[in-house]
């Protein structure tokens, strides 16, 4: 059973993508792009791959607590505080 989440991820994830990559952050929400179709959760699963190799987490501590079926997610984030999420936030914000 899940603990509280240290932290929380707005998404919003672009489907069947040429490569499964971060974008950009528009308006506080993380734009990622994922190769999977969003079919049977496939999408959300490599949302959650995708965000963990950024963070250096596994994926295990990554978790959709809403929508599921939408594009736009809120991700838990266990085992990170929500200073560390907020930097690397930060550091796409100025890297794009």
């Amino acid at each position: 059973m899940w603990a509280m989440p240290s932290a929380i991820i707005t998404v919003r994830v672009q489907p069947r993508a040429r490569v499964d990559q971060v974008v950009t952050v528009r308006n506080g929400v993380l734009v990622v792009r994922v190769t999977a179709p969003p079919l049977d959760g496939r999408a959300n699963e490599a949302v959650c791959r995708l965000l963990a190799t950024a963070l250096a987490v596994r994926s295990s501590n990554l978790r959709i607590i809403r929508g599921e079926r939408a594009r736009e997610k809120s991700v838990a984030v266990e085992g990170l505080d929500q200073a560390d999420v907020d930097a690397y936030l930060a550091s796409i914000t100025q890297a794009g």
